[in-house]
């Protein structure tokens, strides 16, 4: 597979999730909070470059992929995820700046679960303001998932991306991912780009 159909495939993927995650919000009534970006002003969120590659050729097109790669490059220290905006007087709300290209973390947040390795029950992936805010709820589709609730559940759709490309499959802080991924779209245009020309 070259990159681009990397990228298809993880699109691929993502349509899945999207289909399974959407039912289990339908059915669990737990949806993220609107407006919050706790999650996304976390400079920190592991990312993988592969998660990341439907971004990167959606900013190529947009002629967005060259400024955005350089402003990543010259960051001195991991920032939040470039894609995010942020509400000036509190970075923890805002919106995604493209949520048709958010990468896999972004969708399996708040709609996924993964197993304990000590009871082997189901554990939503959530954050401390959605326990907090929707205590009794959480609670209630906590058990769910354990008894009579479809979810998808987080460690197969990494291991379906890791699947695609291994080496492309490790995880990074969030810009760090983002950046890789336009470097790599980057490169994989421009020699595309020479290919065409040397034919004409």
């Amino acid at each position: 597979m070259n990159l681009f159909e990397k990228s298809r495939a993880v699109e691929e993927i993502f349509l899945e999730l999207e289909k399974e995650s959407r039912q289990f919000h339908e059915e669990a009534g737990m949806g993220c909070i609107s407006g919050c970006g706790f999650c996304c002003a976390n400079p920190q969120v592991p990312a993988t470059p592969l998660e990341f590659l439907p971004l990167a050729f959606d900013l190529y097109e947009k002629g967005l992929a060259d400024d955005i790669a350089n402003q990543l490059a010259n960051e001195e220290t991991p920032g939040i995820c470039v894609v995010y905006r942020s509400n000036p007087a509190d970075v923890t709300k805002g919106y995604c700046g493209n949520y048709s290209k958010r990468g896999l973390i972004c969708r399996l947040f708040g709609a996924s679960a993964r197993k304990n390795n000590k009871t082997g029950l189901k554990e939503l992936i959530t954050c401390k303001i959605l326990k907090a805010e929707k205590r009794e709820l959480f609670q209630k589709v906590s058990d769910r998932i354990n008894t009579d609730m479809e979810i998808p559940l987080a460690p197969a759709y990494y291991t379906r991306i890791k699947d695609v490309d291994e080496a492309l499959s490790s995880q990074y802080p969030v810009n760090q991912a983002i950046l890789m991924a336009l470097e790599l779209v980057l490169r994989y245009k421009f020699y595309q780009e020479a290919e065409e020309s040397n034919q004409d």
